[in-house]
């Protein structure tokens, strides 16, 4: 694949997915997106291989007065991952706690807000394939993988257009397969690989998941 490749937007980046991940077309894949840039992906990707979608709620952990920079990542059971760098910072256990409690609380509203009628779904000996528009530190992806396999999922796969080399290789450890169009060496940010890469906001993952 040609490392300067670029993805007119999120629809394009899950239908070059989708050619990659025919293989479970028909088996029933569990795809679970993580909010809220990758959700549009997920369903494109569900509809494809006729499964179920639905999404699994992790959140960076941002760096104390970097809110850009993250130090790590929490799931929606409290798990926490912290890279490996984060000590350059000068973080402090007290921060890491203040952080997770932030983050802990816009889960839980967000599964307010995304499934208020219903649990998620289980992933309990089913094909998982955890979908995101990209992967800059990989913090989330990893919490999110983290989080499944506790839940015993038959096979677990992680499905991403493009990631840096780094989080790539952390990734690889907590994944049964990857699937990455693109590892550039040129990485700097997940945006610069699309044309248009517009935040997606709560109102279209909530309309989107009531589908």
């Amino acid at each position: 694949m040609r490392a300067s490749r670029i993805f007119q937007d999120r629809q394009d980046a899950a239908q070059q997915l989708i050619a990659r991940l025919q293989t479970y077309r028909g088996q029933h894949p569990l795809i679970l997106a993580i909010p809220r840039g990758s959700v549009p992906m997920g369903k494109i990707i569900a509809k494809a291989l006729q499964g179920d979608f639905d999404t699994i709620l992790v959140r960076k952990l941002r760096v104390p007065a970097q809110p850009e920079v993250a130090m790590g990542s929490v799931d929606e059971s409290g798990w926490t991952y912290l890279l490996p760098h984060a000590s350059m910072w000068g973080v402090t256990p007290q921060d890491v706690e203040a952080e997770k409690k932030i983050q802990l609380a816009t889960i839980r509203a967000r599964r307010a807000q995304y499934t208020p009628i219903r649990k998620p779904i289980d992933p309990a000996n089913r094909i998982v394939i955890v979908v995101d528009d990209g992967l800059a530190t990989g913090a989330t992806m990893m919490a999110a993988l983290h989080s499944l396999r506790q839940h015993h999922p038959a096979k677990l796969v992680c499905a991403i257009p493009v990631a840096s080399r780094e989080s790539l290789s952390a990734v690889r450890q907590l994944a049964d397969e990857v699937v990455c169009l693109i590892a550039p060496e040129n990485f700097q940010a997940v945006g610069q690989f699309y044309r248009d890469f517009r935040q997606v906001e709560d109102d279209e993952v909530i309309a989107i998941l009531a589908q």
